[in-house]
């Protein structure tokens, strides 16, 4: 189902737009919800979590005051002594 969006953008973008769209032989309203459903796919992919992450999820007990970076910073000081 499509329905009617209304947005508030600079005179410019718009012109720019019509002229990209018309070049690239595409409504302006198509290659607006493309880029919309692509960046909303993108962010899909970004937070997916793979089974065997999840698996993994709470393995190890970690102290509540447990300062990794500085856990880190040690173990680097140590390894390239």
């Amino acid at each position: 189902m499509e329905t009617k969006l209304i947005i508030r953008l600079k005179k410019k973008v718009i012109e720019q737009a019509k002229v990209y769209a018309f070049n690239h032989k595409i409504s302006l309203s198509k290659m607006i919800g493309s880029y919309l459903e692509s960046i909303i796919e993108q962010a899909k992919e970004d937070i997916e979590i793979t089974h065997l992450v999840e698996s993994l999820s709470g393995v190890i007990n970690l102290k509540d005051n447990l300062d990794l970076k500085n856990e880190y910073v040690n173990y680097l000081a140590e390894k390239y002594k």
